[in-house]
């Protein structure tokens, strides 16, 4: 059912960047001092549609403003506001949750009937659009494939356990002694959680949520230790198994090819919505995302996912909305195709253009 109804794609961006590393910050601080600044994603991906795309098949809103402090690359008038205190209680007090359902509210309410195509950084943004389509095709009917190297549904206090744990028993642990998730965090709607809130409310059916290119799904042998704060983190994959989420992992994808056929073969709702965090390549195909923690597909490898997906939209279910995020430019060099990548993704899913 691919836009049979003729709808335009309509674009717009949100450059929100809450990022509360100390590695995010000094990045921006060091932009400030090479005087860098106002690089926008959408910016970044839209030159390539606005090249290569029919201008009749698509309209654009523009990429929306968001506080100076909180901009990927903020000026130098800012840099008293960069230091992580700041971020974690724009986090914590709910600043992912209002920008989403800005979204939700002001911005998908107004595209619709056409279709929106949103270029981000911040992956909790797509919980607002999705909100937004939940209500217009009720949750029944419309799908969830998100293509990411993390879930994206622990919640805080859960996943603040496990880095812990980790920082405590793994000498090649990737957190460090001040990363923020140890400083007792309280729950929150944001970027590593807000599946979870998604599938809470009942925005989403677990039976709908189709989770692609998973990176830190937990070893067989996590499963057995004792630890209660492992046990905790552990435990909320088992409970999103158990209650229908579909998850394949990257390992998945690699070894058994035919996992995303039948997975996308049993996907029955007329409407999908599907959600990209660039980091499904990050260290492999391309470096301009905000975590690199896992070492994602390589381009052969993402191109192989988008043709299954266009096979999916061309049998019958329409595509209604779809996402690219965690683009982080200041990661990006001299012959990086994160923007690039981008940008054929969008093409083929929404145009069906290779």
């Amino acid at each position: 059912m691919r836009n049979e109804k003729g709808k335009k794609v309509i674009f717009f961006g949100c450059p929100l960047d809450c990022d509360e590393r100390d590695e995010s910050i000094q990045e921006k601080i060091a932009c400030m001092a090479g005087g860098l600044e106002n690089v926008d994603p959408y910016d970044c991906v839209m030159a390539f549609i606005r090249e290569e795309v029919p201008g009749k098949r698509w309209e654009e809103m523009g990429s929306l403003d968001v506080p100076e402090w909180l901009h990927p690359f903020p000026n130098i008038g800012q840099k008293e506001f960069m230091n992580p205190d700041n971020f974690v209680a724009f986090v914590d007090g709910g600043g992912c949750s209002t920008f989403s359902n800005m979204l939700r509210d002001h911005v998908v309410a107004e595209i619709h009937p056409q279709i929106p195509c949103m270029i981000t950084v911040d992956h909790s943004l797509s919980g607002g659009v999705f909100r937004k389509l939940s209500e217009f095709y009720g949750p029944e009917d419309l799908s969830l494939i998100v293509l990411d190297s993390h879930t994206d549904a622990v919640p805080v206090s859960i996943m603040s356990g496990a880095v812990e744990y980790d920082m405590e028993t793994n000498p090649d642990s990737f957190y460090e002694a001040d990363d923020p998730f140890l400083k007792n965090r309280p729950d929150s709607f944001n970027a590593s959680s807000f599946a979870h809130y998604l599938l809470e409310e009942g925005t989403v059916v677990p039976h709908n949520l189709i989770l692609i290119g998973v990176g830190d799904f937990p070893s067989k042998r996590s499963f057995r230790i004792k630890d209660e704060r492992l046990a905790k983190y552990v435990g909320i994959f088992s409970d999103l198994k158990r209650k229908g989420v579909k998850i394949l992992t990257k390992k998945d994808l690699i070894s058994s090819p035919s996992k995303l056929k039948n997975t996308l073969k049993n996907i029955h709702t007329p409407y999908v919505y599907i959600s990209i965090d660039m980091d499904i390549g990050a260290g492999n195909a391309l470096d301009g995302v905000r975590f690199r923690n896992r070492h994602g597909l390589n381009e052969k490898q993402i191109n192989n996912i988008a043709v299954q997906l266009q096979a999916l939209l061309s049998s019958g279910c329409e595509l209604v909305g779809m996402d690219i995020t965690e683009i982080n430019a200041r990661h990006m060099r001299m012959g990086d195709r994160t923007c690039r990548i981008a940008a054929n993704l969008i093409k083929r899913l929404c145009f069906d253009l290779e």
